[in-house]
């Protein structure tokens, strides 16, 4: 069987006074109907790119290409932007980092909800009002009918967030893509919502695609896991393959950095990762980690890597065997603060 979405080769180019930013360099992967899959990494190694590009919400300024950019078999990259308009929301939905932000703050709740619907099918006013208040009650909302009436800034920060994710499920679509919903939310609240995608989508079954920096949150609701560096994937795997047998310097890396409960002494340093993200402006080759590895080799700096098979579910960028780097086992590049 096809898998819903699949990626293979993307890239996007942003156009900068006298050189060119690579943004995103040859990302991919499959999505399979009713899987979430997270894209962790530092901040701007590519993560929320991936998602606009997906979209087709690009600035002006960046330019998109793939080898393979498609929807349940049918090919993204050559559609008009009147197409890509017809897809989003009906087959596809993006919840962003700030409703506040992705809400217009002139229009109703109720004028924002039923537009969604209504934009896609052939529904009368009436079925699409009655669809917003079912959605907001789905989402945990109270008194949904009241709230048609209200403007966003009428309502808390998580309100907002549980408008935007009713917004996007107005037309059942395919695949939710989630940049960081819950970033600028309370921790309290940020569970909550987290737990609501997650019931929303075994109840539509529903497919995910979640953006975010917290580890544990991706411990808890991730099928797969593509870790994020420098506009690449450095590897892939399903959430156990992660967390218990990671392979990429990167991905050891980070998980190293985790605060432990009951192992990091309260007053003891905590552990970071030395070194800077490279720049992604002009050309380059070799491994983008190279200057942050703590055991490269000459061949690291020059030659460009590929995304290689440990498993069927697990692929890596990196030229050490995967028993090598489980040897090595590379949380040591996490350093004491």
């Amino acid at each position: 069987m096809s898998p819903l979405l699949e990626i293979c080769g993307l890239s996007v180019d942003i156009a900068l006074d006298d050189a060119e930013l690579h943004a995103v360099r040859g990302v991919g992967f499959r999505l399979e109907r009713g899987e979430t899959l997270c894209l962790v990494g530092e901040s701007g190694c590519g993560k929320s790119l991936t998602l606009l590009a997906i979209m087709g919400l690009l600035p002006a300024s960046a330019s998109r290409s793939a080898r393979i950019l498609s929807l349940d078999g049918r090919d993204l990259r050559g559609l008009s932007e009147s197409e890509m308009s017809d897809l989003r929301g009906e087959r596809i939905a993006m919840i962003f980092q700030e409703p506040m932000t992705s809400l217009n703050p002139v229009y109703t709740i109720g004028n924002q909800l039923e537009e969604a619907l209504m934009r896609h099918q052939k529904v009368s006013s009436t079925a699409a009002r009655d669809r917003a208040v079912f959605l907001l009650e789905k989402v945990g909302i109270p008194a949904a009918a009241r709230r048609l009436k209200q403007y966003p800034h009428q309502l808390s920060g998580g309100l907002r967030q549980r408008v935007m994710i009713a917004m996007s499920m107005m037309c059942e679509p395919d695949i939710i893509l989630a940049d960081e919903p819950t970033t600028a939310l309370d921790v309290t609240i940020q569970a909550e919502i987290l737990f609501l995608l997650q019931e929303l989508q075994r109840d539509f079954n529903m497919s995910v695609i979640l953006v975010t920096h917290d580890l544990g949150v991706v411990s808890r609701v991730a099928d797969r896991v593509a870790v994020m560096y420098a506009g690449q994937i450095v590897e892939i795997g399903t959430a156990e393959d992660l967390f218990l047998s990671p392979l990429h310097p990167y991905t050891q890396g980070l998980l190293a950095c985790i605060p432990i409960p009951g192992l990091i002494q309260r007053g003891k340093p905590l552990k970071w990762m030395p070194g800077m993200v490279p720049s992604l402006v002009g050309e380059f080759s070799g491994c983008s980690f190279y200057d942050r590895c703590v055991y490269p080799v000459d061949t690291c700096s020059t030659t460009d890597i590929d995304l290689g098979e440990h498993s069927s579910s697990h692929f890596y960028r990196c030229v050490w065997p995967a028993e090598v780097l489980r040897e090595k086992n590379c949380g040591v590049v996490a350093h004491d603060c």
